[in-house]
């Protein structure tokens, strides 16, 4: 395993002998990144000796510039400065693997590595290590923790990391205003400096550096710690400063899920099951957290990875946002083949709706087998019975006018498979039983809704549920949830997860526009997948949408909601609309037909809040598809990227008359080779959709 050689090169550094060098590199494997790190008189009086700072390059421009490492805890002083160096270790990787549930099939995993090991220069000699990777696609970074005495038990109160941009840059904010956060807001365009100190800005943060490239800041492998955020920083006019959420309380024996020392990965997996149970041990082990403390744990400790993606225009960061995944644990599940990623009939964004039909619409059994009947129709892999066919408090029993089972079997028959929405909180208390009742039932998944947090608790209690849930061959969708940071590697049983404003805004507001439909795919998705709920087909013309909490409606095209199915990324893609909306419609051919992973991915333009075409392939076809915000667009569409064989398009373009009548769609067909350039014409709120299959 990658973790323990690292941390078998880390322990080994541990050496008396201090380094003269004051300063260290470490470039990406093309040369064009590299992180510079150095020990550095400190100016402020209060922070005696020498500091950790690091710099960030691109082509050899500055990015960032020298910015302080540290971390601060609770009764002790801040672990962040009058180091020496004991010991440094580089190293560097060239391998790649397989990705069934993703973006891109065979990932590539190059990087150079530094891990430098400091003591502090006084007693009690704390020690610490920081790794630093570079990566083509990005810089990465983290701390560890030895055993070391003293510290055998650590409660942190802080990380001191900052992020000190170089140039004046515009970002791209999702400012939270809490750590309690479902992460469903607009972004937010404004100039890097007028981020406040007491800002709670969410992550992937993106930003537009003038005469630079772009970056996003996220975090990768985050467990068994706080969630981070960023704010500004006093007096610093473009910088940013860590902060990680902190703990509202904490379950038994010190947060027992920690992950990070078993030696084989069978040893995970049996080790986490034991700590599962102490993690929900109620009563007299519970204790309420300080509001200051944000971590505890035992060391050996590694914290998350501080990630910067780095690329020349902010498609390149979509295409390599894979980044995420190459720094997280692989696979700890010994079976995925039962795992299968898919699309997936609803009830609920259309208020469990149906039309023309001998029984009354509702939460109940017969409207759950009418949308199953779709399903089948259709080739969806899946259907979602939402929220109202079992108490929130209780998912053992669920309400009379649904037969759980009655819906699961007939479904089976249909070969459709049935996921069960559950609100945390009961999973929490009824996890064990209601986890093995959902597989004897017959149930595939769940969708876990309203966590809204990602404290620490909260982040063992995500991997506590995918392990749980592996156990019973359950995928699992996290809704009311935090951003992904690449757990869906480890547990690839997590098919995707919300942590954005998706489609079910549209009940109740404008929030989900188009300029934002074209946002997220550069900021969200390079974080990883996310369970927007595409696919409304009651679309409305600017000025002519409302908000309906029964058969919603969507802004901009019919072409702009097929083309979500190719630009967003999700494993599990969940159809919005209900049957009777569905049915006999132009596009719905489209939805049957397109997957929801890939083996390739390009990023063929675009710009932030305006417009962008992604193209997947998938077994040899191409998927295309196209979005534009509120202005129409006409946009040119080499096929560079097709092989020289000859292929047939399947194009779903908007109407001519789309500006005024949202439905329209036009279908066409042609021949199409590599070379050929295609003009794509976009409505206002527009879209474009293609199927390109090569002619056999």
């Amino acid at each position: 395993m990658r973790w323990l050689i690292s941390l078998a090169a880390i322990l080994a550094v541990w050496t008396p002998a201090a380094r003269s060098a004051a300063s260290w590199t470490v470039s990406s494997p093309n040369g064009l990144l590299t992180v510079a790190v150095s020990l550095k008189s400190n100016p402020q009086p209060y922070l005696p000796g020498e500091r950790v700072y690091y710099r960030v390059a691109y082509k050899g421009v500055p990015v960032l510039a020298d910015s302080p490492l540290g971390l601060d805890f609770v009764g002790a002083a801040a672990l962040e400065s009058d180091f020496v160096v004991v010991g440094t270790d580089s190293r560097s990787q060239d391998s790649a693997w397989e990705n069934r549930f993703g973006a891109r099939r065979l990932i590539p995993d190059r990087y150079r590595q530094l891990t430098i090991s400091l003591r502090e220069r006084k007693a009690p000699a704390r020690r610490v290590g920081l790794i630093f990777r570079a990566y083509n696609e990005g810089i990465a970074f983290r701390y560890f923790l030895p055993r070391q005495p003293g510290m055998e038990r650590i409660i942190m109160a802080a990380e001191n990391t900052g992020f000190y941009f170089v140039r004046d840059s515009n970002a791209y904010v999702l400012d939270l205003g809490s750590y309690t956060s479902s992460y469903e807001r607009n972004y937010r365009r404004i100039p890097l400096h007028d981020i406040k100190p007491a800002a709670i800005v969410g992550l992937p943060l993106l930003v537009e550096s003038h005469g630079g490239p772009w970056v996003a800041l996220l975090e990768a492998d985050l467990r068994d710690y706080a969630g981070m955020y960023v704010g500004g920083v006093p007096a610093v006019p473009n910088g940013l400063a860590c902060k990680l959420a902190p703990l509202p309380g904490m379950d038994a024996i010190t947060m027992a899920l920690h992950v990070g020392a078993m030696n084989e990965l069978n040893d995970i997996y049996i080790r986490q099951k034991e700590a599962a149970t102490l993690l929900l041990m109620p009563g007299s082990l519970r204790r309420h957290a300080d509001p200051y403390e944000v971590v505890v744990a035992e060391t050996p400790k590694t914290t998350p990875w501080r990630v910067l993606m780095v690329g020349e225009h902010p498609g390149a960061l979509i295409e390599n946002n894979y980044l995420i995944l190459n720094l997280s644990e692989p696979c700890a599940l010994k079976d995925t083949a039962w795992i299968r990623p898919g699309k997936a009939a609803w009830d609920w964004w259309s208020g469990s709706f149906a039309r023309n039909v001998d029984f009354t619409p509702g939460m109940n059994t017969a409207t759950m087998k009418h949308y199953i009947d779709f399903a089948a129709e259709h080739r969806l892999e899946y259907m979602l019975v939402d929220a109202g066919w079992a108490t929130w408090q209780d998912i053992l029993h669920p309400l009379p006018p649904v037969d759980i089972a009655a819906i699961i079997n007939h479904a089976r028959a249909k070969g459709v498979k049935v996921l069960l929405w559950v609100p945390w909180n009961a999973v929490r208390k009824q996890m064990d039983e209601a986890f093995a009742l959902f597989e004897k039932w017959g149930a595939s998944g769940v969708k876990i809704d309203f966590m809204q947090r990602d404290d620490q608790e909260m982040v063992n209690f995500y991997e506590l549920v995918l392990l749980k849930a592996a156990e019973h061959r359950l995928v699992v969708n996290f809704h009311g949830a935090c951003k992904p940071t690449g757990l869906r590697r480890t547990y690839p049983n997590l098919l995707t997860r919300e942590g954005v404003l998706g489609l079910e805004y549209s009940k109740w507001s404008e929030l989900a526009s188009p300029e934002h439909d074209v946002t997220i795919p550069f900021i969200r998705m390079l974080a990883g997948p996310m369970d927007y709920t595409p696919g409304g087909f009651r679309n409305a013309a600017r000025g002519q949408f409302k908000p309906l909490m029964t058969e919603p409606m969507t802004q901009g095209t019919r072409a702009h909601q097929l083309a979500m199915f190719v630009v967003y990324e999700s494993a599990l893609t969940v159809l919005a609309d209900h049957p009777e909306a569905y049915r006999s419609q132009p596009g719905v051919a489209f939805l049957s037909q397109v997957p929801t992973v890939w083996d390739e991915t390009r990023v063929l333009n675009g710009t932030v809040g305006e417009f962008i075409t992604v193209a997947r392939k998938k077994e040899g076809t191409w998927y295309l598809g196209a979005m534009t915000d509120w202005e129409s667009r006409e946009l040119m569409l080499p096929l560079d990227f097709l092989d020289a064989a000859e292929y047939e398009a399947e194009i779903y373009a908007d109407g001519e008359d789309a500006d005024r009548v949202a439905t329209s769609l036009a279908i066409t067909k042609r021949k199409v080779r590599a070379g050929d350039t295609l003009r794509l014409r976009l409505a206002p709120g527009g879209g474009w959709a293609a199927v390109v299959s090569p002619v056999r």
